[in-house]
C-alpha cells in the first residue's frame, strides 16, 4: 500500500486529493523529483532536493517547505512505508487558482510525497537488455525550457514513450532540433566505445540526472573514462556497449537500438558499473544508520 503526505499531513491512499483548481493539475505548473530509498535510506536525498530547490527557482515557484523540513517529511514517509526499499515522488505545484495561466492567482503552491513500491524494470529486461526506438518526438529546446528543469510537463516524452509502446520497444530516445540524441523518455543514457563511457551534454538537451552523476563519480574512482559530449544516432548504433540511468530503474543494459543489435549486452563494462553502484547505494545506506545510530 502506498503512502500518502500532502501539505504535511499523512492521508490514506483513497482520501488523496487535490483541488481540480490546482494549476500542477491545470497547466503542468510545477516541479517534481523521483527518489529512491534503500534500507530505510534516501539514496542522495541532498542532491535531489538541491535541484528541487533549482528547479523551483527557474520557474519562480516559492517552495512551501524549507530543505530541512522537506528532509524530515521524507524521512517521515519512508519509515511509515511497509518495506524497507522503494520509491518516493516529491511533488510541488504551483497550487490552487483560478482557471487562466497566469500563476499570480496562485497565492500558496503545495507539496504532496508518495511513498511506493520499485518494481519499474522486468527482470528478464535486465538480463537481457531494453531495446530502444529513436522517437520522432523531439526534445523540447533548451532555449524554450531548459533541461534542468524538472517540470510536472511531460507530455513530449510521453508522446515518444507511446511510440516505443507500438514499435514495441522498451524505450524511446528523444533526438533535439539539430538531430543529436539527448534522453531517453525517463532516463538519461550512456554507450561505451573503445573503452570510453560517453553521455550526451546537458547543453544538447540530457537532464542532470543524479544516477547519471553517480556514473561519473564511479568512473573516477575506478579510473575510466567517462565524458559528456555531442551523440547523434550513428554513435548509438555503432557504440560497443549502451546502458540508461534513472533513479527508478538504477542501470538497464540496451540490446537493440532500431533494430540494430548491440555486439555486448551486458556488456563488461555496464558490469562493473552496476556492481559498483550497488555497493556504493549499500555502503551510503549502511553508513546513514549507523551514522544515525552512533
Amino acid at each position: 500500500m502506498s503512502v500518502c503526505w500532502i501539505d504535511g499531513k499523512f492521508v490514506a491512499e483513497s482520501e488523496a486529493k487535490i483541488s481540480i483548481f490546482d494549476h500542477g493539475l491545470l497547466y503542468g505548473d510545477g516541479v517534481f523529483e523521483g527518489i529512491r530509498f534503500y534500507n530505510n535510506q534516501a539514496f542522495r536525498l541532498h542532491n535531489h532536493l538541491d535541484r528541487l530547490i533549482d528547479s523551483a527557482k527557474a520557474i519562480a515557484l516559492t517552495l512551501p517547505y524549507t530543505k530541512d523540513e522537506f528532509v524530515t517529511a521524507v524521512n517521515q514517509v519512508i519509515q511509515k512505508f511497509d518495506l524497507d526499499s522503494g520509491y518516493i515522488r516529491l511533488v510541488i505545484t504551483r497550487g490552487k487558482g483560478s482557471l487562466g495561466i497566469n500563476p499570480a492567482s496562485c497565492h500558496k503552491s503545495s507539496a504532496f510525497i508518495i511513498a511506493d513500491k520499485s518494481n519499474f524494470v522486468d527482470k528478464r529486461v535486465l538480463e537481457r537488455g531494453a531495446k530502444l526506438i529513436i522517437a520522432s518526438t523531439r526534445r523540447l529546446a533548451a532555449d524554450g525550457l531548459d533541461p534542468r528543469i524538472k517540470s510536472l510537463n511531460y507530455l513530449n516524452h510521453i508522446l515518444a514513450r507511446m511510440e516505443a509502446t507500438q514499435a514495441q520497444a522498451g524505450e524511446a530516445i528523444l533526438l533535439n532540433a539539430q538531430g543529436n540524441v539527448t534522453e531517453g523518455s525517463t532516463d538519461n543514457i550512456f554507450i561505451v566505445k573503445n573503452n570510453k563511457i560517453i553521455t550526451p551534454s546537458i547543453s544538447d538537451g540530457a537532464l542532470d540526472g543524479i544516477t547519471r552523476s553517480v556514473i561519473f563519480e564511479i568512473a573516477n574512482e575506478q579510473g575510466l573514462e567517462c565524458e559528456a559530449k555531442t551523440l547523434s544516432p550513428y554513435d548509438l548504433y555503432t557504440a560497443d556497449e549502451c546502458f540508461l540511468t534513472g533513479t527508478a530503474m538504477e542501470l538497464l543494459p540496451v540490446s537493440e537500438v532500431d533494430g540494430r543489435s548491440l555486439s555486448s549486452c551486458p556488456g563488461e563494462m555496464y558490469k562493473l558499473l552496476q556492481y559498483n553502484f550497488k555497493e556504493k547505494v549499500l555502503s551510503e545506506s549502511n553508513t546513514i544508520q549507523y551514522n544515525r545510530a552512533g
